[in-house]
């Protein structure tokens, strides 16, 4: 009971901070101008940050792209179909991959994925596309491990039922047990939502980092995680304060992504 206040103390303690900081500069700025502001200018009291909220977006939508499928599918092989002898050399190799900084991935896709986008694209190699191939791949380990134990968590009676009744493995395997496994499946899912979209460090080092709206998947932009960290250094009065305001919509844009897997999983359930 203890360490679940304390918890609880936490996360109460955070909100209160930055909502108490951030309320006061919304009402300064205005709610319209603050949210669907278009222009990002400090020196001119211009704190628009809709540019930073598409591009937090776009990028994390991306990554589900890249990640959600290849994370899912490895984890009903390593469940299901890996061999013993290949399972002891994967998942070592699954659990290095989530312990990898995320300072080391943007280095990496910085020194040897960009200069092959600059050849693909003819761009900067530097944009939306770059990193959501990051962030999808930052995501597997999460989504792995999760939906792998939900997997196995399944009773065996549901995958042998369904093959006695006549299904084949792959559709007992994918018609039966993935679906008994969807609340962790999911769960997963969306703590990998969580790290796409609250990274920073490695996503500052290959987007482009510009403060305006993208016309293309190659376009460099700026997340409102990395519009915090390139700026919170040196800010100060109207223009903190909007820092920590922007850091409370990302923690709203997380809230609700969280009720609306909450919402989805009840309703499948019941």
């Amino acid at each position: 009971m203890v360490c679940a206040c304390v918890s609880i103390l936490a996360v109460v303690t955070i909100c209160i901070f930055i909502f108490s900081n951030a309320i006061p500069a919304i009402k300064e700025i205005g709610f319209t101008n603050f949210v669907f502001g278009m222009e990002w200018k400090p020196k001119q009291d211009l704190y628009g940050i809709f540019p930073m909220i598409c591009a937090s977006l776009y990028v994390t939508a991306g990554a589900v792209i890249v990640g959600v499928p290849i994370g899912v599918l490895t984890a009903v092989f390593m469940a299901s179909y890996c061999p013993k002898g290949i399972y002891k050399f994967v998942k070592p190799l699954v659990n290095l991959l989530a312990s990898v900084p995320s300072i080391i991935y943007g280095f990496f896709f910085l020194v040897l994925v960009v200069p092959i986008m600059q050849k693909i694209t003819g761009t900067s190699g530097k944009g939306i596309l770059t990193a959501s191939i990051l962030l999808g791949v930052m995501i597997l380990p999460t989504i792995i491990n999760t939906s792998e134990s939900s997997l196995r968590a399944v009773p065996p009676q549901y995958f042998e039922g369904a093959v006695a009744l006549g299904a084949t493995k792959e559709r007992a395997i994918f018609k039966t047990v993935l679906p008994a496994a969807k609340s962790g499946v999911l769960s997963g899912i969306i703590l990998g939502i969580g790290r796409a979209i609250g990274e920073t460090m490695a996503v500052v080092m290959i987007i482009g980092n510009q403060a305006v709206l993208p016309d293309s998947i190659t376009s460099g932009v700026r997340t409102l995680t990395g519009n915090i960290v390139l700026e919170m250094g040196y800010a100060s009065g109207l223009h903190r304060k909007a820092l920590i305001a922007t850091a409370a919509v990302l923690f709203v844009f997380i809230l609700i992504i969280n009720l609306c897997f909450s919402a989805v999983t009840r309703k499948k359930d019941a």
